[in-house]
């Protein structure tokens, strides 16, 4: 099971779903979310206000990724490669627990365009 949120960012909004750790719960709980984007690579990411323990980390993960990174308090977007990378996938900074994904990669486009400093919104 999993439950839908909203990506808004540069006047579009992206569909992606949230899977059942208790990381994606908190952040359920929390949204709506507005924050400043920050940029690594093919990778966004943001601090919000939720602090929970690493569940199951990695630090490989797929394209259309969502993360919490927990050092950071991070919700992660991965959509390409990042600094950390070692082969074809994204690679995280550190262990990361995953919450979800963009499941159309159609979306990636949007992702690619934004820089550092523009503003997200998340929401049910």
């Amino acid at each position: 099971m999993t439950d839908k949120i909203k990506i808004k960012l540069s006047g579009k909004t992206i569909e992606a779903e949230l899977n059942r750790t208790n990381a994606a719960d908190n952040i359920l709980d929390a949204l709506p979310l507005k924050a400043i984007i920050n940029r690594w690579g093919d990778e966004i990411y943001f601090e919000i206000p939720v602090q929970v323990e690493l569940e199951n980390g990695v630090e490989a993960v797929d394209e259309g990724t969502l993360a919490y990174w927990p050092p950071g308090n991070a919700f992660c977007i991965f959509f390409g490669l990042t600094p950390a990378s070692t082969d074809n996938g994204p690679r995280a900074a550190g262990p990361v627990t995953i919450i979800g994904k963009i499941p159309n990669i159609d979306d990636f486009s949007v992702l690619r365009s934004t820089s550092s400093g523009e503003e997200i919104k998340i929401t049910k």
